[in-house]
């Protein structure tokens, strides 16, 4: 589960010590329609670019984003970098020797910026900055369950992380400077041992392209790749959760395990009153492996669990996640006051994702018996306009509901700034 405050502030009754109130409202960036064509896609719909390049081939996008900046600037990304709760990493490849240094990272810890052939990796900006977290809300064309994070590397000249291939769908998209790509479709993936990152040892690209701001290249899984900066640069990395079949196997199990226990379905102790003396101590009874095995033909789920499991463990957010209650928050009569005028949005870090039947917030399942358009409303759009919460503030529990995610720090006061 994220971590949270379990015991909140008092309620204040005046919003004017509130951050979150005092943010204007505005309409949040929304992810290109399904069937209309876009430069963020090369003038391919959404739609069209699942059916022909997801998972499938490489795409090379020249303006995708024209006239695109940086999400942080240089010296905010190496402030960023210097947090606790930021996974952040220092790649250099001095005297044609790769090593690799885990953050957080003080500002005289990093090389200088005049020095060739480093780079610094900022995983999950868009659980920190807004702006970040606006540029990954563009791609959510790609379902919410399988978006994973929105890294930055900013490399000197010369810089990069060497020839590797990723297990995930990737967009880069260059944001500072230029950077030369060079690609291939190799089956050969074997790594060069003893080096403390993943570098390919073969590798012999089939196309080439030096991208400047704005511009974006798509890659599907295990194709290989080299970028290295031509100049100081930053490049935004898109990444996609893609778990493996192992990983799915043992959390679903441990997920019927949790869920019968909470049920208090854990069923009866394991007995043996038939186990005789043993001369060999050590050796498995084979009377133990067949009656565990009777036990676990025994386990049986349906389709619903399925769908519980998968929501509640593609919701959580990520261990090093913390959220940050507002510290004077809001009786529900004030809340349901600014909201009224300002409207309200999911912070950053939450995530929301439903089905049929059930809602899937920050790892936890709700069950909402009401209507719930305004729920999928939410979870789609990430947020909530001032006269969409007025038609709902009439209701007692939607808006204690959601004065509970405010007072959590789930949701924020106010539409994005």
């Amino acid at each position: 589960m994220p971590r949270r405050p379990t015991h909140l502030p008092a309620d204040a009754h005046s919003a004017s010590n509130s951050p979150s109130a005092a943010k204007p409202a505005t309409q949040p960036i929304l992810p290109p329609s399904p069937d209309i064509p876009t430069a963020l896609l090369g003038q391919l719909s959404p739609s069209q670019f699942m059916r022909r390049y997801w998972q499938k081939k490489p795409l090379l996008i020249r303006k995708a984003i024209p006239d695109i900046e940086a999400p942080l600037s240089r010296d905010e990304l190496f402030e960023l970098a210097d947090q606790d709760d930021v996974e952040a990493r220092l790649i250099t490849h001095f005297r044609n020797k790769w090593q690799l240094e885990h953050g957080p990272f003080a500002p005289d810890e990093l090389p200088s910026v005049k020095q060739r052939a480093w780079t610094l990796l900022v995983q999950g900006v868009d659980l920190h900055d807004d702006r970040a977290r606006a540029l990954l809300d563009r791609f959510r064309f790609v379902p919410d369950a399988r978006l994973d994070d929105l890294m930055i590397s900013y490399a000197t000249d010369g810089g990069g992380v060497g020839p590797h291939f990723d297990s995930y769908d990737v967009f880069l998209l260059q944001v500072k400077g230029k950077r030369r790509w060079r690609i291939s479709a190799q089956k050969d993936l074997t790594l060069q041992p003893g080096l403390p990152l993943k570098v390919l040892q073969h590798f012999e690209h089939d196309e080439e392209w030096v991208l400047e701001p704005g511009d974006m290249l798509y890659l599907p899984p295990h194709i290989a790749h080299d970028g290295i900066a031509e100049g100081e640069c930053m490049t935004c990395s898109i990444g996609f959760r893609a778990p493996s079949e192992s990983e799915l196997t043992a959390q679903f199990l441990y997920h019927l395990a949790e869920r019968g226990e909470a049920t208090g379905k854990a069923g009866a102790l394991y007995r043996d009153p038939r186990q005789a003396a043993v001369e060999r101590p050590a050796e498995l009874p084979a009377a133990l492996v067949e009656r565990v095995g009777a036990m676990l033909a025994k386990v049986r789920w349906n389709e619903q669990d399925i769908a519980s499991f998968l929501g509640t463990y593609l919701s959580e957010p990520k261990p090093s996640v913390v959220f940050d209650p507002p510290q004077r928050p809001l009786n529900e009569a004030r809340f349901i006051g600014v909201a009224s005028k300002s409207g309200l949005r999911l912070d950053r870090k939450t995530n929301l994702l439903y089905e049929r039947r059930f809602f899937f917030v920050n790892g936890e399942e709700i069950t909402w018996d009401g209507a719930k358009k305004w729920l999928f409303d939410l979870a789609n759009l990430r947020s909530m306009s001032a006269k969409r919460f007025v038609t709902l503030s009439h209701d007692s529990a939607v808006t204690s509901l959601l004065h509970e995610w405010y007072r959590a720090g789930w949701i924020q006061v106010g539409e994005l700034a």
